[in-house]
């Protein structure tokens, strides 16, 4: 029935039933698919082709959000146990959360002091599979807190565990022909990231580890990584962007984890990894939208900007502008030895 045009505000003739029930099922339908189509547009985003220019958009937080919005995160490892020297029996030292427990140890372990009295805490925190030991808070120390001893993992497993880095600690070392990049890792940060970097770690290689995108902070930021007043953000984004997909390791997609604020030097996921980068200009528009686990020792952020420096091709990601190097820059991950790591500059 075709539908029949109104004389005027409250006069003329009625639409039918049938034509009103019609044209509210259309106007329903738009609504889901234009809804749906936005979800999907936003979840096949490829990694790859990640704009890193997404910001995340609202008011800061207060409590614990705020802490890890400052780097003052306090995580573990859930469904994981670690062995080592006790230095505080947890029979008769609990906590009610881990988070507790985690800044008991902290509090042992002062970054100008040298190693920590305490480098690693374990916590029960199940109360049905914990019963009696629920609560219980054990703060001990690794002969080595980069390749801790693990006791057992898995689902049946109530307790959770964390790690913590003292002064000339938990570095390693991202290795090109162009120079060694020193990253001090964020256990309390990105404990599931650092698990994994483990495992780089013990491979003694890093086969298909490399960086494909490059860009200087150009004319949006100045050398100290500070935005310059009224002069955008980008592009270029003053970044380097690559892969730590090593061939023959699993890489399995990581849980969500801390996202303090981006920094110059900070090194941090996209999405769930394992594509990451080294921002090199202070991204405070990032607003918490990447986990970082990770920050470039100062004296080594040179070799950083010179990589963005390198020959590069324009490209257009999801029509966003980026700069991806005419040749990838393939890097080897290293343990840095304590002593260099400890002389060689402080944290960016």
């Amino acid at each position: 029935m075709r539908r029949r045009s109104s004389d005027g505000a409250g006069g003329g003739e009625r639409w039918p039933l049938s034509a009103v029930l019609l044209f509210v099922a259309f106007v329903t339908c738009f609504v889901v698919y234009t809804g749906m189509s936005l979800v999907h547009r936003q979840s096949s985003r490829s990694i790859y082709s990640s704009s890193l220019i997404d910001p995340v958009v609202g008011s800061g937080a207060g409590g614990e959000d705020a802490e890890e919005a400052r780097g003052e995160c306090c995580r573990g490892v859930e469904n994981r146990e670690l062995w080592g020297s006790s230095v505080k029996w947890g029979i008769d030292f609990k906590f009610n959360t881990s988070r507790e427990c985690c800044k008991a140890c902290k509090a042992m372990c002062h970054a100008g002091d040298g190693p920590c009295l305490c480098d690693s805490w374990v916590f029960c925190g199940d109360k049905d599979k914990c019963k009696e030991k629920f609560g219980q808070c054990w703060l001990k120390k690794q002969e080595d807190p980069m390749f801790p001893d693990l006791a057992e993992s898995g689902e049946k497993v109530p307790w959770t565990s964390g790690v913590i880095f003292g002064k000339g600690e938990g570095i390693i070392g991202i290795e090109t022909e162009i120079g060694t990049i020193r990253v001090k890792l964020f256990p309390e940060c990105a404990p599931h990231s650092m698990v994994y970097i483990a495992e780089v770690l013990k491979s003694r290689h890093c086969v298909g580890c490399h960086f494909y995108r490059a860009e200087p902070r150009g004319l949006s930021w100045d050398e100290s990584g500070d935005p310059i007043p009224n002069a955008g953000l980008g592009p270029p984004y003053g970044l380097i962007q690559g892969t730590l997909a090593a061939e023959g390791i699993a890489f399995r997609e990581l849980p969500a984890e801390a996202c303090p604020a981006l920094r110059r030097g900070s090194v941090a996921w996209i999405g769930a990894g394992p594509e990451f980068f080294i921002s090199l200009a202070n991204h405070g528009e990032w607003r918490r939208s990447f986990a970082v686990f990770g920050s470039v020792l100062s004296d080594d952020l040179p070799i950083a900007e010179r990589i963005a420096r390198l020959p590069a091709k324009p490209d257009a990601w999801n029509d966003v502008p980026v700069r991806v190097l005419e040749a990838p820059l393939k890097f080897k991950v290293k343990r840095s030895p304590l002593k260099a790591a400890a002389g060689g500059g402080g944290l960016s």
